[in-house]
């Protein structure tokens, strides 16, 4: 076995790929915060193909975090030069490559001083983040900048030691303007709406609650492309650990990830870019069209299955699509109630989508765990289900399929299987979820009297009286008549 090094990569075994670049002379041009699995099997890999090219050389990656995981992240990586195992689970193979486009890791520690002056570094022209839909400090139900969370006012109190990351950014967006060192473009790879705008948000208004003139040079000068970015990458377990051991190769983060990846971004670079069309990236103004397609269908059709999994006791997504009840749903509710608002893209249509998603979600191979995809629903329901309800309910369309989704997430919360197994707490809001389906046993609306989840949609009558009746229906009858009663009608 081989312990994953620079010094061992000639050593590895014939079948892995690996980098065929001398690392040393790379050069970086990247600060990515939040170096999880997604990032490491999606950006850093379309990296490494222009890096293999003999391209962007000047081009790297360094790593970056603001929060405890990241400082064990940091550590493990560190130990392995910030290399890391992709192996690609295909249905019918599997695969290895060693990704070597991230060169370094920033060290994580309180006030991040070190973050701040990497990204105050000329060489560094781009910072891109992986923080979670949730991770913007954006009010869901309002969409205004959540300025009275308790990590925005320490950093408010003390942009020269801030605690997140956007505190970070807009601390080395100071020093860069005072310097006359330039704007960054900043690229949010998040599975959220406009994630570009977004971030533009997020950023301003935090440099605005502290020096409006600074906000309005960030706004000014730098960039914030729109971008979609898709790729199904199951979290690390025991079993991931162990993959990359049949290849000969001991490596303590590996990334699992399936056959397909695509990312699609606005060309708005305000101080370059690597040329990440010559490897498959599509630049164009349509962005939103291609991120509505992937979150209106993949996402909201990933929460779809996840919720009734986990009710039902089924472990994976792929097991999920083998379910004859859950698989009639999600095929029937996407069908009636979320293709109907979604355009088609150059190249893709809604249905031909659809039939990829089957392709994809159905790949036994990659495993992906219903509590991984469910997790964190209070931010994944309201970014990717609740757009299309109130797209529905304008037009006096039907929101059945839609408010059955909402209600199997209710029941999900109540924290147990129908088999009586215990479903350990997923979500930031577990308590506050679980409490809310505790109350809806005997009151279904309780549910719904969550404002920063639901807002007006707890007060819209067709949405309201169907959730209602099939929260009821679930809990006297239970999920598969509910799914049955739905897919039948």
């Amino acid at each position: 076995m081989i312990r994953l090094t620079e010094r061992a990569l000639n050593d590895l075994p014939d079948p892995v790929r690996r980098p065929t670049y001398n690392r040393a002379t790379l050069k970086p041009g990247i600060v990515h915060i939040g170096v999880g699995n997604f990032h490491r099997a999606h950006q850093a890999w379309y990296l490494q193909q222009l890096l293999q090219s003999g391209l962007d050389r000047d081009w790297a990656v360094i790593g970056a975090g603001v929060r405890r995981y990241d400082a064990k992240q940091r550590a493990k990586l560190l130990r392995q030069d910030c290399l890391s195992t992709l192996i690609e689970l295909a249905p019918a193979h599997m695969s290895a490559e060693v990704i070597g486009s991230m060169i370094d890791y920033v060290p994580v520690e309180v006030g991040h001083q070190p973050l701040i002056h990497r990204l105050s570094d000329p060489a560094i022209r781009i910072v891109s983040l992986t923080v979670t839909e949730g991770g913007y400090y954006i009010e869901p139900a309002t969409n205004t900048f959540h300025s009275s969370h308790p990590d925005i006012q320490r950093d408010i109190a003390d942009m020269q030691h801030p605690c997140t990351a956007f505190g970070a950014i807009v601390a080395a967006l100071k020093i860069r303007r005072d310097r006359n060192i330039g704007p960054l473009t900043c690229l949010s790879c998040d599975n959220l709406r406009n994630n570009g705008e977004a971030l533009r948000y997020s950023i301003v208004s935090l440099a605005r609650a502290v020096d409006p003139v600074l906000a309005e040079w960030i706004d000014s000068n730098c960039t914030f492309p729109n971008s979609m970015v898709d790729c199904i990458v199951p979290a690390t377990g025991t079993h991931e650990l162990s993959l990359p051991r049949l290849f000969g190769i001991d490596d303590a983060v590996p990334v699992t990830h399936e056959n397909y990846r695509q990312w699609v971004i606005e060309d708005q670079f305000c101080a370059g870019r690597p040329d990440w069309g010559r490897v498959g990236v599509t630049f164009t103004d349509r962005v939103h069209d291609y991120e509505t397609m992937k979150i209106r269908m993949l996402n909201a059709g990933h929460q779809i299955l996840a919720n009734c999994g986990e009710i039902l006791s089924v472990d994976t997504i792929d097991e999920c699509m083998g379910h004859p009840h859950i698989f009639g749903f999600f095929r029937e509710v996407l069908h009636r109630e979320i293709i109907p608002h979604v355009e088609p893209v150059p190249d893709m249509s809604p249905h031909s989508y659809f039939a990829l998603l089957v392709k994809r979600f159905s790949n036994s191979a990659v495993s992906d765990t219903t509590r991984r995809v469910a997790f964190d629903g209070s931010a994944r329901h309201t970014e990717f289900i609740m757009p299309i309800i109130r797209d529905r309910l304008k037009c006096r369309a039907s929101v059945q399929g839609l408010a059955l989704a909402e209600a199997l997430w209710a029941r999900m919360c109540l924290g147990t299987r129908e088999d009586g197994s215990t479903i350990e707490p997923n979500d930031p809001h577990w308590d506050a979820l679980l409490g809310a389906a505790e109350a809806a046993r005997k009151r279904p609306r309780a549910w719904l009297e969550q404002p920063e989840i639901y807002h007006d949609l707890a007060s819209a009558a067709p949405f309201v009286t169907a959730f209602e009746n099939w929260l009821n229906k679930i809990f006297s009858e239970g999920c598969r008549a509910a799914l049955e009663h739905y897919t039948s009608a």
